[in-house]
């Protein structure tokens, strides 16, 4: 997988959960299940990169190869604030 070229949104947030999108080049959208949300195991296979505690919890329709992640806020989180 070209993991190269995945690219990463900054951290945006609400009072609940941190979010982030990712956006895969368009020809690693066949990877991403229809079906489904990714589990953790499944989106670390096809190569993308982040802290543990991150769910995939949207698939962006008319761009199949966004994909939205959330976060609850604190969570995957050490007790000084930095990310795991």
């Amino acid at each position: 997988m070209p993991a190269d070229q995945i690219t990463y949104s900054d951290r945006y947030s609400d009072a609940v959960y941190e979010y982030r999108h990712v956006i895969l080049p368009p020809e690693m959208v066949k990877y991403v299940p229809r079906n489904h949300r990714m589990t953790e195991t499944e989106w670390r296979n096809i190569g993308i990169q982040q802290s543990t505690g991150w769910v995939h919890f949207m698939t962006h329709n008319p761009e199949p190869h966004v994909i939205c992640f959330r976060m609850k806020k604190n969570e995957g989180r050490q007790e000084n604030g930095n990310y795991i």
